[in-house]
């Protein structure tokens, strides 16, 4: 059995000014995809220029905040956020939703890619290999400051976490950290690192993060306001299940309408 460190979730204090080890993973996500993006550009493989893609890290930065915040309000606290909605703005008191941001990154590339006249499948299918890193800092966020720890457990490496109770749990976040993020990563990057019919990295994020997403909760405690949904299926389930329905049926899609002779 191992035993949760209980790291400060305050990095750096500085009088009253203090950063965050989750706002640090939020940096370090940023950083992760304009570093990536800007090989891809540098090796010919994408189909913007370098202003353009400082103008797609804006507009993503915006999407993933706003839908972060409000994928977490709609889907997982409406009613307590009906009766308190000044504080949706809160969001340094936590609760950010990776759904939500998905939603709020699709919005935002539809209206880059409205203003610099791409194709918007195009520009998901460059900007779905960029991401997963962005999403291995955040868990390890989570890991840091002891949040959304997993179910109990016998395992050897179970982990006692602070607020988590008396018996070890899965340490879900290093699960969701190695499977939604390096792995994901590894995939979509050796995946896409030859061309593609439009639409099928895109379908690829979908499947492989929709399936990662879906078995780490197996291991993760359901938000105890919320509880296991129906058929024991937790939010996170039912939010994941429909992207790796829509992420084969893209691939499907993308395959059949493209001839093999110019895939």
């Amino acid at each position: 059995m191992l035993v949760h460190p209980n790291f400060d979730p305050v990095a750096i204090a500085i009088g009253p000014l203090a950063v965050r080890w989750y706002g640090l993973m939020y940096l370090a996500a940023f950083a992760a995809f304009w570093w990536l993006g800007t090989r891809r550009i540098a090796a010919g493989q994408a189909q913007i220029t370098r202003v353009q893609f400082d103008d797609m890290l804006f507009f993503g930065i915006l999407g993933v905040i706003a839908g972060g915040r409000l994928g977490y309000v709609v889907f997982y606290k409406p009613l307590y956020y009906l009766s308190h909605p000044l504080e949706i703005f809160a969001i340094w008191q936590g609760g950010m939703s990776f759904h939500g941001g998905f939603f709020g990154v699709l919005l935002a590339m539809a209206w880059f890619s409205r203003k610099s006249g791409g194709h918007w499948l195009a520009v998901m299918d460059f900007v779905a290999p960029l991401v997963p890193l962005g999403l291995a800092t955040g868990r390890l966020g989570n890991f840091i400051n002891g949040e959304l720890w997993g179910r109990v457990t016998d395992v050897s490496w179970g982990m006692l976490f602070r607020g988590g109770g008396p018996l070890p749990r899965h340490p879900s976040q290093l699960y969701e950290m190695t499977g939604e993020g390096i792995l994901l990563f590894v995939l979509l990057w050796f995946y896409s690192a030859k061309p593609r019919p439009m639409g099928a990295v895109s379908g690829m994020f979908l499947v492989g993060y929709g399936i990662a997403r879906f078995a780490c909760e197996f291991a993760r405690e359901p938000d105890d306001f919320l509880g296991l949904l129906a058929l024991g299926m937790s939010m996170g389930q039912w939010l994941s299940a429909p992207m790796v329905l829509a992420g084969v049926a893209m691939l499907v899609w993308s395959y059949k309408r493209t001839p093999r002779s110019d895939r």
